[in-house]
Order: C-alpha cells, then sequence, then structure tokens
C-alpha cells in the first residue's frame, strides 16, 4: 500500500492538510481534498494544498495549489499561504526572502520572521491588488437589486419562507483573486452563518459562487468577522476575506486603511497601501504529520486509523443542501 506523507497546518484556525509535491504526485487532488478534509473519517482540514514546484518560465520559487473541502479548486488562500512558506522554508524546499508563491491569483512575496532555531515565527503577504471590475470579479450585477459603481455595493436579495418580501442584504462586492462580499451587522455572532451562508454564496450574482463575510466595525482600526468560505463553510478565518474586508471597510467608508480583524480562530494585521496593494500579517502553526494510505480510501471513506466515525462531513451536508 502507497503511503502519502503530509503535514496538518493552520493559520488562526483555518486548517489544511499540506502534500510536498516537489517529492510526491498526486493524481487526482480534487478526490483526495474530499476525503481527506472529512473531520469524521478523515484527518480533518478546511481542504488540501499542495505545495509544488512553479510551473517554467514562472519566476516563483514555489507554486500552492487549493482544493476546498468539497473539491473545487480555489485561487488563492492567504491563511494557507503563510504555511506554505512555514512548510516550505522549514523544509529546506525554499530559502528566499521574500519568498514568491505563484498562485491562482500570480506570484505574491511573502516576507517572513524566523527565529532562533530557523522556525517561521509570522508571515507578511503582499495579496496584490483588489479587483473591483465585475467582469473579472466575477459578478452579475443584473442579478442584484441595486449596483452601485463608485463604491462597489449592491444588494444581493433571498426569498424568505413564509414572507413575501425577501431578505435583502447590502454587500461590498470585490476580488482578490477569489470573489468576496462584505456585509455590515450590529453584531456579527448574532448571525445565522449555517443557515444564510450556503444561500448567500450561491447567489444568481456569482457566477462562480462567493465568500461571504459577515463584519462588525468595533473602531475605524478593529473589526470582528465571521466567514462562510466558498467550498468549505463555516471556516475560523479567511485571509483572502480579511484583505477584502480591509478594503471595503475604505469603500464603505467605515475604516481607515490599516485595521485589526478579530477572527474565530485569531487576529490578523491589514493594511491597504498607498501603492493599492493589500498586506495581511499573520502567524502559522504546524499541528501534526502523517501518512495517508492511497489505496484503501476513496471520497466517501476513512482515513486513518485514530479518526473512525459514521457521520458524513457537516460542511459537505451543507453545501449539498444549498445545491
Amino acid at each position: 500500500m502507497r503511503m502519502l506523507p503530509f503535514v496538518k497546518m493552520h493559520g488562526i484556525g483555518n486548517d489544511y492538510v499540506y502534500v510536498d509535491g516537489f517529492a510526491h504526485v498526486v493524481e487526482d487532488p480534487a478526490r483526495l481534498a474530499v476525503a481527506i478534509a472529512d473531520r469524521h473519517r478523515g484527518v480533518g482540514s478546511d481542504g488540501l494544498i499542495l505545495v509544488l514546484p512553479p510551473e517554467p518560465g514562472v519566476a516563483a520559487d514555489l507554486r500552492m495549489r487549493m482544493f476546498n473541502a468539497d473539491g473545487s479548486e480555489s485561487e488563492m488562500c492567504g491563511n494557507g499561504i503563510r504555511c506554505v512558506a512555514k512548510f516550505a522554508l522549514e523544509r529546506g524546499l525554499a530559502t528566499a526572502h521574500p519568498l514568491r508563491v505563484q498562485t491562482g491569483r500570480g506570484v505574491l512575496a511573502i516576507e517572513y520572521e524566523l527565529d532562533a532555531q530557523g522556525a517561521l515565527r509570522s508571515a507578511r503577504v503582499d495579496m496584490g491588488e483588489p479587483i473591483f471590475d465585475p467582469a473579472s470579479i466575477p459578478l452579475a450585477p443584473a442579478r442584484l437589486e441595486r449596483w452601485d459603481a463608485a463604491t462597489n455595493s449592491g444588494i444581493l436579495a433571498l426569498p424568505a419562507e413564509g414572507r413575501r418580501d425577501a431578505v435583502r442584504f447590502e454587500a461590498t462586492i470585490l476580488s482578490m483573486g477569489n470573489p468576496h462580499a462584505t456585509i455590515y451587522v450590529e453584531r456579527a455572532a448574532s448571525v445565522d452563518l449555517a443557515r444564510i451562508g450556503p444561500a448567500l454564496e450561491r447567489h444568481p450574482a456569482f457566477p462562480q459562487r462567493a465568500n461571504i463575510h459577515f463584519v462588525e466595525v468595533r473602531s475605524p482600526r478593529e473589526v470582528v468577522m465571521r466567514t462562510w468560505e466558498r467550498g468549505s463553510g463555516i471556516t475560523q478565518a479567511c485571509g483572502t476575506g480579511a484583505s477584502a474586508v480591509c478594503v471595503a471597510g475604505v469603500l464603505a467608508g467605515r475604516t481607515e486603511r490599516s485595521i485589526l480583524a478579530h477572527l474565530p480562530g485569531g487576529d490578523l494585521e491589514l493594511a491597504w497601501r498607498d501603492d493599492g496593494h493589500v498586506v495581511m500579517t499573520g502567524p502559522a502553526t504546524e499541528v501534526f504529520t502523517g501518512l495517508w494510505p492511497l489505496e484503501a480510501r476513496t471520497a466517501g471513506q476513512g482515513a486513518s486509523e485514530a479518526s473512525g466515525g459514521a457521520a458524513p462531513h457537516p460542511r459537505h451536508s451543507a453545501a449539498a443542501a444549498a445545491r
């Protein structure tokens, strides 16, 4: 039986399984992501990230491919890319400073700090410039009740059970290489995210679905946010989402260009610089290493001997219900 080495890591609770693509070939990463991410029968994670050599002709040190818990591939993961840096630097796959990582939204540079033992202490990622063009987000403004191009805001309407009128959410919508909708609320903790998230993710205005963030503003430099992540459901943190929230706050006139974002898994520092780039700073943590038996597992079956369980992954159930 072939065994695939993996590392479980997280960035403030946004957890992924990482595989060294320099040494190992994963033939069907989407299928593996579904199986390995299952929190009852698998390792348990928000998805799978492959750390690979860059494609020919790309000026980068590494390449990352990110697969959500439902097997869909996303362009980027802000918390995940910090863990990619930790994975590569501590295993000798790269030594460059800054580290340049090829992603689905281009090559991103990572500044980092190492401790005396050579372990990554923190990483600052240049997340690039936000994307406002609806076609590039992608967004179908005609499917919104209202669209204001000056602030990239619109009204997302959802039918409500037992009510004649739809439930409406005013959202600031943009892309950080993947689509994000930021909705401001008085208390983020009061939002029924498990119910509202799937419907908003698959709103007709989002041709490729979207990440949904409910944000509570505590001050012009401090926010609390909760996320329904496209393809993974409720997550402890979302780095591209926090970056989008930083930009959205400026567009909506609610926050300054530098903020501290409190997410369920921890805090991130964000800054929308004068050059148009968003910079995100945060930690990366290794949890454990293991071996995954390739031949014995399928997308609907179990993982390690220590996992067990019979119930389906709750996020998979929620995603299926939303389809």
